[in-house]
């Protein structure tokens, strides 16, 4: 059973509170719908992208589950549900679920039978195949290189799926690419549970470091990722919070009714 959005503050989007094992009984369930299904997150970035390109906020609106991906995201939606999670003796990072918190745990997906994974380049999209399949004992995992995206790699990766039929789909092309082609395709691809999944691809493969996780649990990923990738993050970093502020400043001084566009 999948939890009610629930809002965050501020920010003006709602999102899924989960902590794993829930996320993993969620998954479970869709893919045994057999339905077309998407899974994605909430971090600053997507929601700068969401508040300023309208195919983004329709697939967000759209999206079965919404995970509270970043930390910032995660401690005000804490703030707006304090008793609650006071009730349960729980801190609001333990609803903050990155693609890494929950991908090792999918070999307790029940039902989980055929996995593909799309993006990155060829060298890791291989490893985090190889590494899936150690999780996955007995499913059929397989994938489909990224690297170089254009309209004919993405015809074929269509092509591929609707062959394949995979029940779950890591797609990891990055933000926003990721969300433009799920937007665009959705409804071409075969039926399954498509998961956003950013640069994890890498971090499966073991190519890119993770944080240590008392980084994350404190909030401070950001600081990692800035050392490791200072030109892949920096922009995120310095300039992006901005542009949301900037935007989530001019939507409060919007007529009401223009806000849900």
């Amino acid at each position: 059973m999948i939890p009610e959005r629930q809002r965050v503050p501020v920010f003006d989007v709602d999102a899924t509170p989960m902590r794993v094992n829930e996320l993993i009984e969620a998954m479970a369930g869709l893919i045994a719908a057999g339905t077309t299904a998407t899974a994605l997150g909430h971090n600053l970035h997507s929601i700068t992208l969401l508040h300023s390109r309208p195919d983004v906020r329709s697939l967000y609106e759209d999206s079965s589950i919404v995970l509270l991906d970043g930390a910032p995201v995660a401690m005000l939606w804490g703030l707006a549900h304090k008793r609650q999670l006071q009730a349960l003796g729980e801190g609001p990072m333990a609803y903050r679920l990155g693609s890494m918190d929950w991908i090792p745990d999918l070999g307790k997906v029940n039902g989980l039978e055929r996995v593909a994974v799309v993006g990155a380049g060829r060298a890791a999209n291989t490893k985090a195949v190889a590494r899936l399949r150690s999780i996955i004992p007995g499913a059929t995992v397989d994938g489909m290189p990224g690297e170089g995206w254009d309209s004919t790699l993405e015809d074929a990766v269509v092509n591929w799926l609707t062959d394949f039929r995979p029940q779950l789909v890591l797609f990891g092309l990055g933000m926003p690419l990721q969300e433009t082609v799920l937007h665009r395709r959705l409804a071409e691809l075969p039926p399954a549970l498509y998961c956003a999944v950013g640069g994890a691809i890498e971090q499966v493969a073991g190519i890119q470091k993770l944080a240590p996780r008392w980084l994350g649990r404190l909030g401070l990923e950001w600081a990692w990722r800035l050392v490791l990738h200072p030109g892949r993050v920096a922009y995120r970093v310095f300039v992006e919070p901005w542009k949301l502020a900037g935007l989530l400043i001019r939507r409060r001084f919007q007529p009401s009714k223009t806000k849900g566009k």
